[in-house]
This record gives C-alpha cells, structure tokens and sequence, in this order.
C-alpha cells in the first residue's frame, strides 16, 4: 500500500473515532504487519469503534466473542452438526465453523471481548492460529487462515473478578496497547455527537456537566472504576429530556443543578463500582461530587463575600 493510500486510510478511520490519534496509529501499525493485538483499558474507551472503523475500511469481517466461563473450544473453533452427524456420519461437509475457523476463512478480525474471563483450555486452542495461521479440525483437515485474519483481544485492568491470570505462552504471542479514557474535550465531542446536542447555550451547557460529572466518578476515592463515557452519553440524554419535561430553559436559575444530579442518579448509580472497604453508596457518591460542581466550584470561583 502506498504512503498516500496510507495516509487516506488513517485519515478515514480519525474521522470516525474520537480523541485516539495515538492508539488508532499504533493499532493500525500492529494489525498491518500481520501482528496480532490485546487493547487493555476500561469500558467506553472506543477499542470496538476503532475495530469496527478499521475492518470495514479494510472491507474484512469483525468477528465478536465475549470472552467467558461458557467460551469452550468447540464454541470457538466449530461444531458438526449433530443432526446432520446422525444421517451421514462426520464429514467435513457437516461442520459448522465457529468464530475462529470463520475468521480465519474469511481473512477477519475475530474480536474476543473480557478475554481473561475465558478458560485457559479455550485461550490455548488460538496458539496455533497466532503462531501458524491455521490450525487441524478433527474430520476437516487444516483451516488456512487468509492474510488479513487477526486475533484481537480486551481486558479491562480494574476487573478481577472472575478472570484468569494468562499463560506466558498466550501473552508472548499478543502486542498489547494500553487504552485509557479520552481528554474532556473529545468525551464532550463524542457525547454532543451520540445524543444531538450540539446547538444551543443548554445544550452545551448539559454535555459539559456531564462529562464533568462522569470523570469525576474515575478520581473519587471510594470508587474503585468509574463510569466510561457512556455514562456521560446518557446522562446528558436523560438531562435534555428532563429540561424538556421541566421547563427549563438555561443552565441559570436553581432547579438546574437538580435536573443534572436527578440525571446523574439515574445515568450513573448503576455504572460506578465502590470499593470494598467504602463504606457508602453510590448515591452518596455521586451527590458528593455533584455538590463539589454546582456547590463547591461556584463559591470558590465567586470568591468571598
């Protein structure tokens, strides 16, 4: 592929995923020299936006599996059909590819999602598909995989329940990048451009207070992971319509700060994860760093009186 190809390609890509220049160009770097991939952050960090971007510019299928205890290599690799196996016994005419087999026939992404949750039996059927790019399937032969297949992993680094320590036989063969949350101003870019609102003196102000509010869940020492962006998404969502229903008309006045923290409670008590010794509750949680904005940041910035 040529540099202005390249170029073209990357710039595509940006304008559909925001606030990732950085991980975009090392993602795009690894896949395109054949190297396969393990992106580790939390949720609502854009690591499928990015997959998904790049394998429908490449034209290749994106292949999801949600890594868990019930993912068994049978699951993985493929079946036969055992309705089929009655009347006409094992044949490779009768089985049924799974989502690594169909990746890797079809020169895909196979996506697996919480892959430290997977079993360690399940992880080890894919150390001959990274390492030769195919693999032998009892009573069908050998699945060649097409150039452009990948196996591409997430893990988010704040969950540890229910998830296995990998095997150095698994990690030697996955580079891994690290994906954090975006800035303020791409999670506001985002959030504007998810709900709608991006006309208007409330509008902005909403998306503003909820970003502000959402990161503020990611600092607070009794929470142990905070909302991703997608808490933002849908709690200036809920604030829109509740300005709507409510009446109100601009960020001023006083039943303002109650319409973002009624939002709040709704949008994200259900995503933010306490820490053990934390004595509390996420709704004291989040009234806590709602009266550190609409309380706390109005008095300082007005200065005594």
């Amino acid at each position: 592929m040529s540099e202005t190809n390249e170029s073209g390609l990357e710039a595509r890509i940006l304008s559909r995923v925001i606030g990732r220049e950085r991980e975009l160009e090392l993602a795009l770097a690894a896949v395109a020299s054949g190297r396969d991939l393990v992106l580790e952050g939390p949720p609502g960090t854009s690591k499928t936006t990015m997959l998904t971007a790049i394998t429908q510019e490449w034209g290749i299928p994106l292949l999801f599996v949600e890594g868990n205890g019930d993912l068994t290599p049978a699951k993985l690799i493929g079946h036969h059909n055992p309705a089929r196996v009655l009347r006409e016994d094992y044949s490779a005419e009768n089985f049924v590819s799974g989502p690594l087999a169909e990746a890797m026939q079809r020169g895909g992404f196979l996506y697996i999602e919480e892959f430290n949750r997977a079993p360690e039996d399940t992880l080890n059927t894919l150390l001959t598909a990274m390492a030769d790019r195919r693999i032998e399937v009892p009573r069908v032969g050998t699945i060649v995989a097409e150039p452009s297949f990948r196996v591409i992993a997430s893990m988010n680094p704040y969950d540890n329940v229910g998830t296995t320590r990998l095997s150095t036989s698994v990690t030697d063969r996955l580079n891994r990048i690290v994906v954090g949350y975006q800035d303020a101003q791409s999670e506001e870019r985002i959030v504007a451009l998810r709900t709608g609102l991006d006309d208007g003196a409330l509008a902005a102000a909403i998306v503003s207070d909820a970003v502000a509010v959402t990161r503020a869940t990611r600092d607070h020492v009794a929470v142990r992971q905070g909302s991703s962006v997608r808490g933002a998404i849908d709690c200036a969502a809920i604030a829109s319509e509740l300005a709507t229903l409510r009446g109100i008309a601009s960020r001023d006045g006083e039943r303002y700060p109650q319409l973002i923290l009624d939002a709040m409670l709704v949008a994200l008590s259900g995503r933010i994860r306490l820490d053990e010794a934390a004595e509390t509750t996420p709704e004291a949680v989040l009234t806590e760093i709602w009266e550190d904005r609409f309380v706390l940041e109005p008095a300082m910035y007005a200065g005594p009186t």
